[in-house]
């Protein structure tokens, strides 16, 4: 069982989903494969991760109809500009072998590139979706002020912020911006790279409910509303994060969790007023 979030433009996501960050590209269609055979529903995959093509030999070999899987992709970096955008959407769905997306992201502000012009890129994004090849697009790693900036300039929100966060980094003013304009909120890193499933307080929660670190951190996420992907190369692992939709953390449960919050002192990737890789 798992749950879904409806998004701003009234479509549907599953909120629990898999990510594909740092799957190898010759190892991703088993990976992506054996996270559809677990049950997965929703893949989250990027451009930059090089990885796409073998989400798309997974979707081809798994025989699961294509409405019943959610797919995501990203804008790279290195294609702000609005042809450059264009035709790297055309490759990506060349890639996965894909008639339509069902989300796609600018993956990355750049506030110190291209001009500082990220709105011009929100407006090709919004092109690519009047064209219909794409269900719902949005963002990732923008700041309040930048969803400002792009809101403001065409009037159209973006369906989802995809931003870090977890327990030692909640980002909460970045939520809360999100919020403000009714866009749902995707957790990169749920599990602080591991570190989560190491914490004592999380252990100690994990350990009275006879559950998982890893389980309990990815139930906070999902009572706190966020959209999540974990990334796992094994099977039994895969399985386990599927399983958060029958125990809820109590009040205090997620108190306790809230409370490791280290505000920027957390963050363990990039920031992305100065993030600037292309």
């Amino acid at each position: 069982m798992t749950a879904s979030v409806t998004l701003n433009d009234g479509t549907t996501i599953p909120q629990l989903g898999f990510g594909t960050f740092q799957v190898p590209p010759e190892e991703t269609a088993a990976t992506v494969g054996e996270a559809l055979a677990a049950g997965y529903r929703h893949i989250d995959t990027a451009q930059g991760y090089q990885n796409e093509q073998g989400v798309g030999q997974a979707l081809a070999a798994s025989g699961i109809p294509r409405d019943e899987i959610y797919v995501t992709s990203k804008l790279t970096n290195s294609m702000h500009e609005r042809d450059d955008a264009l035709r790297s959407f055309d490759e990506t769905m060349d890639k996965l072998a894909l008639d339509r997306l069902d989300l796609f992201l600018i993956h990355w502000p750049l506030p110190t590139k291209y001009d500082g012009d990220f709105v011009s890129t929100w407006k090709v994004m919004l092109e690519l979706l009047e064209s219909g090849r794409v269900t719902s697009v949005g963002v990732s790693n923008f700041q309040p002020d930048h969803l400002r900036q792009i809101i403001d300039a065409t009037g159209v929100a973006p369906v989802v912020n995809q931003i870090e966060a977890h327990p030692f980094f909640r980002n909460d003013v970045a939520r809360a911006a999100s919020h403000e304009h009714a866009i749902a909120v995707e957790a990169w890193g749920p599990l602080a790279k591991g570190e989560a499933v190491k914490d004592a307080t999380i252990q100690e929660i994990a350990s009275s409910l006879g559950r998982q670190p890893s389980q309990v951190t990815l139930r906070w996420h999902i009572q706190r509303g966020d959209i999540v992907f974990p990334k796992s190369m094994h099977r039994e692992r895969m399985e386990e994060n599927l399983q958060i939709f029958d125990f809820e953390l109590s009040d205090e449960q997620m108190a306790r969790i809230d409370a490791l919050d280290q505000g920027e002192a957390g963050r363990q990737g990039p920031n992305p007023d100065t993030f600037d890789r292309v």
